[in-house]
Protein backbone atom coordinates (compact mmCIF):
# COMPACT_ATOMS: atom_id res chain seq x y z
CA UNK A 1 0.00 0.00 0.00
CA UNK A 2 2.76 2.56 1.10
CA UNK A 3 4.42 2.18 -2.82
CA UNK A 4 1.53 3.68 -4.06
CA UNK A 5 1.16 6.35 -2.21
CA UNK A 6 4.94 6.86 -2.39
CA UNK A 7 5.02 7.06 -6.48
CA UNK A 8 2.38 9.37 -6.04
CA UNK A 9 4.82 11.92 -3.96
CA UNK A 10 7.51 10.89 -6.27
CA UNK A 11 4.98 12.32 -9.46
CA UNK A 12 4.22 15.04 -7.76
CA UNK A 13 7.94 15.83 -6.92
CA UNK A 14 8.79 15.49 -10.31
CA UNK A 15 6.24 18.11 -11.67
CA UNK A 16 7.19 20.42 -8.70
CA UNK A 17 10.75 21.31 -10.11
CA UNK A 18 12.36 21.86 -7.05
CA UNK A 19 10.93 24.25 -4.31
CA UNK A 20 8.42 22.97 -1.40
CA UNK A 21 5.11 21.61 -1.22
CA UNK A 22 2.93 21.92 1.89
CA UNK A 23 -0.17 20.00 2.46
CA UNK A 24 -2.34 20.28 5.93
CA UNK A 25 -5.27 18.08 6.62
CA UNK A 26 -8.77 19.14 7.26
CA UNK A 27 -9.50 20.60 10.29
CA UNK A 28 -11.77 19.17 12.97
CA UNK A 29 -15.06 20.59 12.88
CA UNK A 30 -17.36 21.09 16.21
CA UNK A 31 -20.90 19.61 16.08
CA UNK A 32 -22.27 21.63 19.27
CA UNK A 33 -20.05 22.55 22.12
CA UNK A 34 -17.67 19.74 23.03
CA UNK A 35 -18.77 17.20 20.30
CA UNK A 36 -16.80 17.27 17.00
CA UNK A 37 -18.24 15.66 13.69
CA UNK A 38 -16.62 12.75 12.32
CA UNK A 39 -13.11 13.53 11.52
CA UNK A 40 -11.80 12.97 7.74
CA UNK A 41 -8.99 14.19 6.45
CA UNK A 42 -8.55 16.13 3.63
CA UNK A 43 -8.49 14.69 -0.13
CA UNK A 44 -5.59 15.95 -1.17
CA UNK A 45 -3.41 15.08 2.09
CA UNK A 46 -5.14 11.69 2.18
CA UNK A 47 -4.27 11.09 -1.90
CA UNK A 48 -0.20 11.47 -1.06
CA UNK A 49 -0.54 9.85 2.47
CA UNK A 50 -3.28 7.92 3.33
CA UNK A 51 -3.00 9.21 6.64
CA UNK A 52 -6.49 9.86 8.61
CA UNK A 53 -5.70 11.84 11.99
CA UNK A 54 -6.28 15.26 12.70
CA UNK A 55 -3.81 18.01 13.33
CA UNK A 56 -1.47 16.76 10.22
CA UNK A 57 0.66 18.38 7.90
CA UNK A 58 2.77 16.86 4.78
CA UNK A 59 5.94 18.53 3.60
CA UNK A 60 7.37 17.49 0.68
CA UNK A 61 11.50 18.82 0.13
CA UNK A 62 12.96 17.18 -3.00
CA UNK A 63 16.22 16.73 -3.41
CA UNK A 64 16.55 16.92 0.77
CA UNK A 65 19.73 14.80 2.53
CA UNK A 66 17.93 13.60 4.94
CA UNK A 67 14.71 12.21 3.49
CA UNK A 68 11.81 14.06 0.80
CA UNK A 69 8.58 13.40 2.62
CA UNK A 70 8.12 14.87 6.05
CA UNK A 71 5.07 14.42 8.09
CA UNK A 72 3.78 16.71 11.04
CA UNK A 73 1.35 15.34 13.38
CA UNK A 74 0.55 14.10 17.02
CA UNK A 75 2.53 12.64 19.44
CA UNK A 76 1.91 9.38 21.04
CA UNK A 77 -0.12 10.19 24.31
CA UNK A 78 -1.61 7.72 26.26
CA UNK A 79 -3.59 9.69 28.31
CA UNK A 80 -5.42 11.15 25.72
CA UNK A 81 -5.26 7.71 23.71
CA UNK A 82 -7.73 6.04 26.29
CA UNK A 83 -10.01 9.02 25.79
CA UNK A 84 -9.88 9.43 22.05
CA UNK A 85 -8.02 6.72 20.52
CA UNK A 86 -4.99 5.23 18.86
CA UNK A 87 -2.68 7.43 17.22
CA UNK A 88 0.36 6.89 15.33
CA UNK A 89 2.59 9.00 16.79
CA UNK A 90 5.92 10.16 15.30
CA UNK A 91 7.25 6.49 14.85
CA UNK A 92 4.13 5.16 13.41
CA UNK A 93 3.90 7.62 10.27
CA UNK A 94 7.36 6.74 9.22
CA UNK A 95 7.01 3.15 9.88
CA UNK A 96 3.26 2.58 8.31
CA UNK A 97 2.89 5.78 6.10
CA UNK A 98 6.04 6.24 4.78
CA UNK A 99 7.55 9.58 6.37
CA UNK A 100 11.25 9.85 5.70
CA UNK A 101 11.15 12.27 8.73
CA UNK A 102 8.44 12.99 10.93
CA UNK A 103 8.02 16.03 14.01
CA UNK A 104 5.64 16.91 16.89
CA UNK A 105 2.70 19.19 14.91
CA UNK A 106 3.68 21.44 17.75
CA UNK A 107 6.99 22.13 16.47
CA UNK A 108 6.21 23.11 12.75
CA UNK A 109 6.08 27.22 13.47
CA UNK A 110 10.04 25.98 14.73
CA UNK A 111 10.51 23.74 12.06
CA UNK A 112 8.79 24.64 8.17
CA UNK A 113 11.15 27.70 7.76
CA UNK A 114 14.00 26.07 7.98
CA UNK A 115 12.63 24.01 5.20
CA UNK A 116 11.49 27.04 3.29
CA UNK A 117 15.29 28.88 3.25
CA UNK A 118 16.83 29.22 -0.34
CA UNK A 119 14.01 27.23 -1.77
CA UNK A 120 12.63 29.60 -4.84
CA UNK A 121 8.88 28.26 -4.36
CA UNK A 122 6.32 27.26 -2.62
CA UNK A 123 3.53 24.94 -3.48
CA UNK A 124 0.26 25.68 -1.68
CA UNK A 125 -3.57 25.99 -2.19
CA UNK A 126 -4.42 29.33 -0.86
CA UNK A 127 -7.95 29.76 -0.14
CA UNK A 128 -8.95 26.50 1.71
CA UNK A 129 -7.83 27.72 5.12
CA UNK A 130 -7.29 31.27 5.96
CA UNK A 131 -6.03 30.29 9.34
CA UNK A 132 -2.84 28.53 8.11
CA UNK A 133 -2.59 30.67 5.31
CA UNK A 134 -1.55 33.29 7.60
CA UNK A 135 0.83 31.08 9.40
CA UNK A 136 2.67 30.30 5.62
CA UNK A 137 3.03 33.86 5.44
CA UNK A 138 4.30 34.06 8.94
CA UNK A 139 6.93 31.66 7.69
CA UNK A 140 8.23 32.86 4.49
CA UNK A 141 8.58 36.73 6.15
CA UNK A 142 10.48 35.04 8.70
CA UNK A 143 12.64 33.72 6.01
CA UNK A 144 12.66 37.09 4.45
CA UNK A 145 13.48 38.41 7.72
CA UNK A 146 17.28 36.80 6.66
CA UNK A 147 17.77 38.45 3.74
CA UNK A 148 21.25 40.42 5.49
CA UNK A 149 22.53 36.85 6.01
CA UNK A 150 22.50 35.62 2.59
CA UNK A 151 19.55 33.58 3.04
CA UNK A 152 17.04 33.73 0.43
CA UNK A 153 13.06 33.44 0.82
CA UNK A 154 10.65 31.80 -1.73
CA UNK A 155 9.64 34.34 -4.24
CA UNK A 156 6.65 32.40 -5.69
CA UNK A 157 3.44 30.65 -4.05
CA UNK A 158 2.22 28.01 -6.53
CA UNK A 159 -1.35 26.34 -6.30
CA UNK A 160 -0.42 22.42 -5.72
CA UNK A 161 -3.65 21.87 -7.30
CA UNK A 162 -2.53 22.67 -10.80
CA UNK A 163 -0.38 19.53 -10.19
CA UNK A 164 -2.04 17.71 -7.90
CA UNK A 165 -5.85 17.82 -9.39
CA UNK A 166 -4.60 16.76 -12.97
CA UNK A 167 -3.27 13.21 -11.14
CA UNK A 168 -6.37 12.90 -9.11
CA UNK A 169 -8.50 12.96 -12.43
CA UNK A 170 -7.22 10.01 -13.92
CA UNK A 171 -7.57 7.18 -11.95
CA UNK A 172 -5.00 3.85 -11.23
CA UNK A 173 -5.83 0.73 -11.07
CA UNK A 174 -5.94 0.60 -7.15
CA UNK A 175 -8.37 3.52 -7.17
CA UNK A 176 -11.07 2.42 -9.43
CA UNK A 177 -10.94 -0.86 -7.53
CA UNK A 178 -12.12 1.27 -4.40
CA UNK A 179 -14.81 2.96 -6.13
CA UNK A 180 -16.09 -0.02 -7.61
CA UNK A 181 -16.54 -1.59 -4.52
CA UNK A 182 -18.32 1.61 -2.59
CA UNK A 183 -20.60 1.03 -6.17
CA UNK A 184 -21.24 -2.46 -5.36
CA UNK A 185 -21.80 -1.81 -1.66
CA UNK A 186 -24.15 1.15 -2.94
CA UNK A 187 -25.80 -1.05 -5.61
CA UNK A 188 -26.65 -3.23 -2.67
CA UNK A 189 -28.39 -0.86 -1.01
CA UNK A 190 -30.31 0.31 -3.63
CA UNK A 191 -31.90 -2.93 -4.67
CA UNK A 192 -32.68 -3.40 -0.60
CA UNK A 193 -34.54 -0.14 -0.70
CA UNK A 194 -36.17 -1.92 -3.44
CA UNK A 195 -37.58 -4.36 -1.73
CA UNK A 196 -38.75 -2.78 1.60
CA UNK A 197 -40.24 -0.06 -0.13
CA UNK A 198 -44.04 0.44 0.47
CA UNK A 199 -46.62 3.14 0.95
CA UNK A 200 -47.07 4.23 4.67
CA UNK A 201 -43.43 4.01 5.18
CA UNK A 202 -41.14 7.19 6.06
CA UNK A 203 -38.05 8.30 3.51
CA UNK A 204 -36.34 8.04 6.59
CA UNK A 205 -36.86 4.03 6.90
CA UNK A 206 -35.90 3.80 3.70
CA UNK A 207 -32.81 5.79 4.30
CA UNK A 208 -32.10 3.95 7.42
CA UNK A 209 -31.75 0.39 4.94
CA UNK A 210 -28.54 2.51 3.17
CA UNK A 211 -27.19 3.26 6.25
CA UNK A 212 -27.15 -0.23 7.93
CA UNK A 213 -25.78 -1.89 4.32
CA UNK A 214 -23.21 0.61 4.18
CA UNK A 215 -21.80 0.10 7.80
CA UNK A 216 -22.25 -3.69 7.48
CA UNK A 217 -20.45 -4.14 4.56
CA UNK A 218 -17.22 -2.00 5.91
CA UNK A 219 -18.10 1.89 4.98
CA UNK A 220 -17.34 3.88 7.21
CA UNK A 221 -19.06 7.20 6.04
CA UNK A 222 -22.29 7.95 3.30
CA UNK A 223 -20.07 9.75 0.37
CA UNK A 224 -22.71 12.68 1.18
CA UNK A 225 -26.20 12.75 2.75
CA UNK A 226 -28.61 10.83 1.38
CA UNK A 227 -31.37 11.48 -0.93
CA UNK A 228 -34.71 10.02 -0.03
CA UNK A 229 -37.36 11.75 -1.95
CA UNK A 230 -41.11 11.03 -2.56
CA UNK A 231 -43.93 12.93 -4.59
CA UNK A 232 -42.65 16.73 -4.88
CA UNK A 233 -39.83 16.31 -2.92
CA UNK A 234 -38.24 14.70 -5.67
CA UNK A 235 -38.58 17.90 -7.58
CA UNK A 236 -35.89 19.33 -5.68
CA UNK A 237 -32.40 18.49 -6.76
CA UNK A 238 -30.41 17.99 -3.32
CA UNK A 239 -33.60 17.18 -0.97
CA UNK A 240 -32.21 16.00 2.20
CA UNK A 241 -34.54 16.01 4.63
CA UNK A 242 -35.89 12.61 4.17
CA UNK A 243 -39.06 12.63 6.71
CA UNK A 244 -42.13 12.56 4.14
CA UNK A 245 -44.26 9.46 4.29
CA UNK A 246 -44.13 7.75 1.32
CA UNK A 247 -48.01 7.51 -0.99
CA UNK A 248 -49.64 4.68 -2.94
CA UNK A 249 -48.99 6.23 -6.88
CA UNK A 250 -45.76 8.92 -5.92
CA UNK A 251 -42.51 8.16 -7.15
CA UNK A 252 -39.58 7.59 -4.87
CA UNK A 253 -36.01 9.22 -6.08
CA UNK A 254 -33.24 7.76 -3.98
CA UNK A 255 -29.60 9.50 -4.64
CA UNK A 256 -27.16 7.48 -1.94
CA UNK A 257 -23.63 6.20 -2.20
CA UNK A 258 -20.96 5.24 0.14
CA UNK A 259 -17.13 6.04 0.29
CA UNK A 260 -14.54 3.20 0.81
CA UNK A 261 -11.39 3.88 1.68
CA UNK A 262 -12.00 7.51 0.83
CA UNK A 263 -13.25 7.37 -2.13
CA UNK A 264 -17.02 8.01 -3.77
CA UNK A 265 -19.72 6.14 -5.44
CA UNK A 266 -22.63 8.08 -6.39
CA UNK A 267 -25.55 6.55 -7.37
CA UNK A 268 -29.24 7.60 -8.45
CA UNK A 269 -32.39 5.51 -8.41
CA UNK A 270 -36.08 6.74 -9.23
CA UNK A 271 -39.00 3.66 -8.79
CA UNK A 272 -42.78 3.73 -7.86
CA UNK A 273 -43.97 3.55 -4.26
CA UNK A 274 -45.93 0.61 -5.04
CA UNK A 275 -44.23 -0.88 -7.24
CA UNK A 276 -45.69 -0.23 -10.71
CA UNK A 277 -45.49 2.68 -13.13
CA UNK A 278 -48.04 4.25 -13.94
CA UNK A 279 -48.19 5.14 -17.81
CA UNK A 280 -46.95 8.68 -16.83
CA UNK A 281 -44.27 7.49 -14.69
CA UNK A 282 -43.16 5.15 -17.37
CA UNK A 283 -43.23 7.50 -19.95
CA UNK A 284 -41.27 9.88 -18.48
CA UNK A 285 -38.51 7.10 -17.25
CA UNK A 286 -38.22 5.40 -20.56
CA UNK A 287 -37.03 9.40 -21.51
CA UNK A 288 -34.89 9.55 -19.16
CA UNK A 289 -33.20 5.58 -19.54
CA UNK A 290 -32.77 6.39 -23.16
CA UNK A 291 -31.09 9.58 -22.63
CA UNK A 292 -28.57 8.24 -20.11
CA UNK A 293 -27.81 5.26 -22.60
CA UNK A 294 -27.11 8.34 -25.44
CA UNK A 295 -25.16 9.79 -23.39
CA UNK A 296 -22.79 6.73 -22.42
CA UNK A 297 -22.66 5.80 -26.18
CA UNK A 298 -20.48 8.93 -26.54
CA UNK A 299 -18.10 7.90 -23.86
CA UNK A 300 -14.57 6.57 -25.42
CA UNK A 301 -11.06 8.38 -24.98
CA UNK A 302 -11.18 11.34 -27.29
CA UNK A 303 -14.60 12.53 -26.90
CA UNK A 304 -15.26 16.08 -25.22
CA UNK A 305 -16.66 16.53 -21.61
CA UNK A 306 -19.53 18.50 -23.64
CA UNK A 307 -21.01 15.44 -25.76
CA UNK A 308 -22.87 13.11 -23.36
CA UNK A 309 -24.79 15.85 -21.95
CA UNK A 310 -25.52 17.18 -25.53
CA UNK A 311 -26.58 13.81 -26.40
CA UNK A 312 -28.86 13.56 -23.27
CA UNK A 313 -29.99 16.82 -23.90
CA UNK A 314 -31.55 16.06 -27.69
CA UNK A 315 -33.10 12.81 -26.20
CA UNK A 316 -34.96 14.44 -23.57
CA UNK A 317 -36.09 16.87 -25.82
CA UNK A 318 -37.29 14.78 -28.18
CA UNK A 319 -39.31 12.61 -25.87
CA UNK A 320 -40.74 15.92 -24.06
CA UNK A 321 -42.00 17.09 -27.65
CA UNK A 322 -43.44 13.23 -28.54
CA UNK A 323 -45.65 13.29 -24.67
CA UNK A 324 -46.59 17.48 -25.35
CA UNK A 325 -44.63 18.85 -22.59
CA UNK A 326 -43.18 20.81 -24.98
CA UNK A 327 -44.71 22.39 -28.42
CA UNK A 328 -41.79 23.40 -31.00
CA UNK A 329 -38.68 22.32 -33.26
CA UNK A 330 -36.05 20.29 -31.99
CA UNK A 331 -33.26 21.87 -32.99
CA UNK A 332 -34.70 25.27 -31.95
CA UNK A 333 -35.92 23.93 -28.70
CA UNK A 334 -32.59 22.34 -27.62
CA UNK A 335 -31.16 26.18 -29.30
CA UNK A 336 -32.83 27.74 -26.78
CA UNK A 337 -32.43 25.41 -24.04
CA UNK A 338 -36.21 24.76 -23.24
CA UNK A 339 -35.38 21.90 -21.78
CA UNK A 340 -34.38 23.46 -18.29
CA UNK A 341 -37.93 23.79 -17.54
CA UNK A 342 -37.73 20.34 -16.30
CA UNK A 343 -33.90 19.58 -16.61
CA UNK A 344 -32.19 22.19 -15.31
CA UNK A 345 -28.64 20.39 -14.23
CA UNK A 346 -25.25 18.84 -16.10
CA UNK A 347 -25.30 14.97 -16.94
CA UNK A 348 -22.61 14.24 -14.34
CA UNK A 349 -19.71 15.04 -12.82
CA UNK A 350 -16.27 13.49 -12.44
CA UNK A 351 -15.83 11.30 -8.97
CA UNK A 352 -13.14 9.97 -6.84
CA UNK A 353 -11.99 11.14 -3.53
CA UNK A 354 -14.46 13.93 -3.85
CA UNK A 355 -17.85 13.00 -5.09
CA UNK A 356 -17.55 16.01 -6.91
CA UNK A 357 -14.23 15.16 -7.79
CA UNK A 358 -11.53 17.48 -8.79
CA UNK A 359 -10.37 18.50 -12.38
CA UNK A 360 -10.90 21.11 -14.82
CA UNK A 361 -14.13 20.92 -17.43
CA UNK A 362 -12.65 22.68 -20.27
CA UNK A 363 -8.81 23.17 -21.18
CA UNK A 364 -7.64 26.65 -22.98
CA UNK A 365 -11.71 27.19 -23.38
CA UNK A 366 -11.88 23.80 -24.55
CA UNK A 367 -13.93 21.23 -23.64
CA UNK A 368 -11.71 18.39 -22.24
CA UNK A 369 -11.20 15.49 -23.83
CA UNK A 370 -11.66 11.95 -22.12
CA UNK A 371 -8.60 9.60 -21.37
CA UNK A 372 -8.98 6.42 -20.44
CA UNK A 373 -9.25 6.17 -16.67
CA UNK A 374 -10.69 9.04 -15.61
CA UNK A 375 -14.54 8.21 -14.03
CA UNK A 376 -17.62 10.01 -14.32
CA UNK A 377 -21.40 9.96 -13.27
CA UNK A 378 -24.22 9.99 -16.23
CA UNK A 379 -27.07 11.39 -14.81
CA UNK A 380 -30.02 12.73 -16.58
CA UNK A 381 -33.15 13.57 -15.01
CA UNK A 382 -36.70 15.18 -15.27
CA UNK A 383 -38.76 17.20 -12.67
CA UNK A 384 -42.40 18.29 -13.21
CA UNK A 385 -43.29 20.06 -10.67
CA UNK A 386 -46.49 20.76 -9.25
CA UNK A 387 -48.23 24.17 -11.16
CA UNK A 388 -45.83 23.99 -13.90
CA UNK A 389 -46.95 26.02 -16.55
CA UNK A 390 -49.27 24.61 -19.37
CA UNK A 391 -48.27 21.52 -18.13
CA UNK A 392 -51.14 18.73 -17.53
CA UNK A 393 -51.21 17.70 -13.43
CA UNK A 394 -51.35 14.21 -14.80
CA UNK A 395 -47.41 15.28 -15.28
CA UNK A 396 -47.02 16.65 -11.82
CA UNK A 397 -44.75 15.89 -9.03
CA UNK A 398 -42.59 13.44 -11.03
CA UNK A 399 -39.17 13.37 -10.50
CA UNK A 400 -36.72 11.00 -12.05
CA UNK A 401 -33.16 10.65 -12.01
CA UNK A 402 -31.12 7.52 -12.96
CA UNK A 403 -27.58 8.32 -12.63
CA UNK A 404 -24.62 5.64 -12.98
CA UNK A 405 -20.47 5.72 -11.88
CA UNK A 406 -18.54 5.22 -15.13
CA UNK A 407 -15.09 4.61 -16.05
CA UNK A 408 -13.69 5.53 -19.09
CA UNK A 409 -11.55 2.43 -21.22
CA UNK A 410 -9.17 2.15 -23.66
CA UNK A 411 -12.30 1.14 -26.21
CA UNK A 412 -15.14 3.03 -24.52
CA UNK A 413 -16.25 2.95 -21.43
CA UNK A 414 -17.42 0.57 -18.11
CA UNK A 415 -20.45 0.80 -15.79
CA UNK A 416 -19.28 0.19 -12.53
CA UNK A 417 -22.54 0.59 -10.61
CA UNK A 418 -24.21 -1.84 -13.16
CA UNK A 419 -25.33 -4.34 -10.52
CA UNK A 420 -28.15 -1.63 -9.00
CA UNK A 421 -31.59 -1.95 -11.56
CA UNK A 422 -32.78 0.52 -13.64
CA UNK A 423 -34.66 -1.33 -16.45
CA UNK A 424 -38.93 -1.15 -15.98
CA UNK A 425 -39.69 -4.85 -15.79
CA UNK A 426 -36.38 -5.08 -12.99
CA UNK A 427 -37.64 -3.10 -10.58
CA UNK A 428 -41.51 -3.81 -10.74
CA UNK A 429 -40.13 -7.74 -10.75
CA UNK A 430 -37.59 -7.03 -7.45
CA UNK A 431 -40.89 -4.94 -6.02
CA UNK A 432 -42.87 -7.14 -6.60
CA UNK A 433 -40.42 -10.18 -4.52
Amino acid sequence: MNEQFAKRRQEVMQMMGGGVAIIPTASERVRSRDVLYPFRASSDFYYLTHFNEPEAVAVLVPGREHGEFIMFCRERDPDKEIWDGRRAGLEGVCEYYGADDAFPITDIDEIVPGLLENREKVFYSMGANDEFDSRLMTWVNEVRSKARTGITAPAEILDLGHILHEMRLVKRCEEKALIQKACKISARAHRQAMKVCKPGMKEYEIEAEFQYIFRKKGSEFPAYPPIVATGENACVLHYIENRAELKDGDMLLIDAGCEIDGYAADISRSFPVNGKFSAEQRALYEIVLAAQQAAMDTIKPGTTWDMPHKAAVRVITEGLIEHGLLQGDVDELVGNEAYQRFYMHKTGHWLGLDVHDVGDYKVNDNWRELECGMIMTVEPGLYITAGAEDVDERWWNIGIRIEDDVAVTKNGYEVLSIDAPKQIDDIEHLMKR
